[in-house]
């Protein structure tokens, strides 16, 4: 199992930390480091600063967003990343929920997310090929643009710059069983937003007979710590937030897959307190349990003994949300 940092999107302003981090992550043989993007910084600038401080270590977006840029766009940036750092980009693409679509890029939410993501994934990878000017007949993409306020004069167009890997990989956020069944067939890897190594049955039959090379790659919040309570509390704060706030009462993802993980009644209380603004009662509704088995959070044996439980399943990349670099350290030490 590979080990990769993951960094996420900014809060307030950067982070002074992503970089050391990232630097000794590449020092420790971590393979990969990611950064993301919701409504403030973007996943690529960070990515490409990260770039120029390091040599070897693959840089992925988890995830950069659909809706924030057309398909050509997102390609642009993924071979434009990929040339100027020697080959070292992974393009991981999400495509959201309405209420981000809706009401932040001013876009309408897929009728058809299904559809959407397909034809998303099908443009870019012509793009990367260049085989031939992008051409797609498609209900959310298509290209050239013929609807009813066309032009006519739009032409197909192949890139100017060659990318430099046609197989750059692409890997898809996806949470329901139907997403993730049609990201192992059309993607190169996957990123689940949790992931329990006690219940991979959770994501359906889709995980069980996997392409060869097919990456599975969830991110985890890890913390050596000697209080595994008070250890947990940043990863409850994150699921509150999530599960409460990244949504609408009646059709938020991630409410829906934690109550799919065996927690559909405290799913629902969390979703509940955050929305009626008591945010501290959700973020201590949500059980110690399920925060405890999708992160890795304790002493070092502790956590020495929960990696097993990752490394034997189909989890091929450990996407690590350390806060420190001693964690980092911890954990490469563990995995070796």
């Amino acid at each position: 199992m590979r080990l990769g940092l993951a960094l996420g999107y900014w809060g307030r302003g950067p982070s002074a930390g992503h970089v050391p981090l990232a630097v000794e992550a590449e020092r420790l043989g971590y393979a990969t480091v990611w950064t993301a993007e919701s409504w403030g910084s973007d996943a690529f600038t960070p990515l490409t600063w990260i770039a120029a401080h390091t040599s070897r270590i693959g840089l992925g977006t988890a995830v950069a967003q659909m809706a924030a840029r057309s398909p050509t766009a997102t390609a642009m940036h993924a071979l434009t990343l990929d040339h100027l750092s020697g080959g070292r980009v992974l393009l991981g693409l999400g495509l959201s929920g309405p209420q981000v679509v809706e009401g932040w890029y001013g876009r309408p939410f897929p009728a058809s997310p299904l559809t959407a993501t397909r034809e998303y994934v099908d443009v870019v990878r012509q793009v990367l090929r260049r085989e031939a000017p992008v051409e797609l007949d498609g209900r959310f993409h298509a290209h050239p643009y013929r609807g009813p306020d066309a032009t006519g004069l739009g032409r197909a167009l192949k890139p100017i710059t060659h990318p430099l890997r046609a197989d750059l990989p692409v890997l898809l956020g996806a949470e329901g069983p139907k997403n993730v069944a049609q990201t192992v067939r059309i993607a190169d890897g996957w990123l689940p937003l949790y992931w329990s190594p006690s219940r991979p049955e959770v994501y359906g039959d889709a995980v069980r007979d996997l392409p060869p090379g097919f990456r599975i790659a969830p991110p985890a919040q890890v913390r050596v710590c000697d209080d595994v309570a008070e250890g947990l509390l940043p990863v409850k704060a994150m699921l509150g937030f999530y599960v409460g706030g990244m949504g609408h009462a009646a059709r938020n993802f991630h409410a829906d897959l934690m109550a799919r993980m065996g927690y559909e009644e405290e799913s629902r209380r969390v979703q509940r307190l955050f929305l009626e603004g008591r945010r501290e009662e959700a973020v201590r509704a949500v059980p110690d349990a399920f925060a405890d088995e999708i992160s890795l959070v304790g002493p070092r044996e502790r956590i020495r003994e929960r990696l097993e439980l990752w490394r034997a399943g189909p989890v091929t990349d450990l996407l690590a949300l350390a806060p420190d670099p001693h964690t980092l350290r911890v954990l490469a030490d563990l995995n070796s």
